[in-house]
């Protein structure tokens, strides 16, 4: 069965309730559930995005993009197919 793919803002939403959950007082792992994930997910995803902003994700989602754009012309000119 395949993985299901959630997009970079959902995943940042998703960790900013479980931080609001944790401060009110909440188990890490009662807050996990609450919002409908695992105390395994949440760590995961914490230590990947745990200090970023929605709008500094979509931006480095454009630069990685941008990366393997140039990445991808580079190869085909070194290959000297022309």
């Amino acid at each position: 069965m395949p993985r299901k793919r959630v997009r970079t803002e959902v995943i940042i939403q998703k960790l900013r309730e479980t931080e609001v959950l944790i401060s009110q007082g909440q188990d890490v792992a009662k807050a996990c559930r609450q919002i409908g994930g695992t105390y395994n997910t949440y760590h995961r995803c914490r230590k990947e995005y745990g200090g970023i902003r929605a709008d500094q994700a979509k931006h480095l989602k454009e630069l990685v993009a941008e990366a393997e754009l140039d990445k991808a012309i580079l190869r085909e000119a070194a290959s000297g197919n022309f």
